[in-house]
């Protein structure tokens, strides 16, 4: 199963709450109710991790900071499939029921083909005909 994840900062601090006496409970109440925010949304925690970043400091110098951070995944969802890749159904659903064939109608005399007794004979085109040059273009008249 293929997953997507999303990281965030864990609490600095915590605000006060009731029932809650010491820093390390209001803390713990913080960080539960950003895991319980995240799981009304689909994520799953993961782990906490501590990362370090390197950061400016002063105009020239660097300094490395360490970042706490919460991990969360969801499964990605199953998308569906493009219209190309769906099979298609032999017959469309909006297709009519099939019709029993037609006898093909008579055609009228003067469409009708000529007989074959009738019918001009076309004779073979002679070596004379099939080596002839064809005329040149019309051009028009000059004025």
């Amino acid at each position: 199963m293929s997953y997507e994840y999303t990281v965030l900062p864990a609490p600095l601090r915590a605000e006060k709450a009731p029932g809650a006496k010491t820093p390390t409970d209001r803390y713990a109440l913080a960080v539960a109710a950003e895991l319980n925010r995240m799981a009304r949304e689909g994520w799953e925690y993961v782990r906490a991790d501590v990362l370090p970043s390197e950061e400016r400091s002063g105009l020239t110098g660097r300094t490395t900071i360490y970042h706490n951070l919460l991990v969360f995944r969801r499964p990605l969802a199953v998308r569906e499939a493009p219209e190309a890749a769906r099979p298609m159904p032999e017959y469309p659903v909006t297709a009519s029921p099939a019709q029993r064939p037609q006898a093909t109608p008579p055609l009228p005399e003067a469409a009708s083909p000529l007989p074959a007794a009738s019918a001009p004979r076309v004779e073979p085109a002679t070596d004379a005909e099939q080596d002839a040059v064809p005329p040149a273009p019309r051009t028009p008249p000059e004025r």
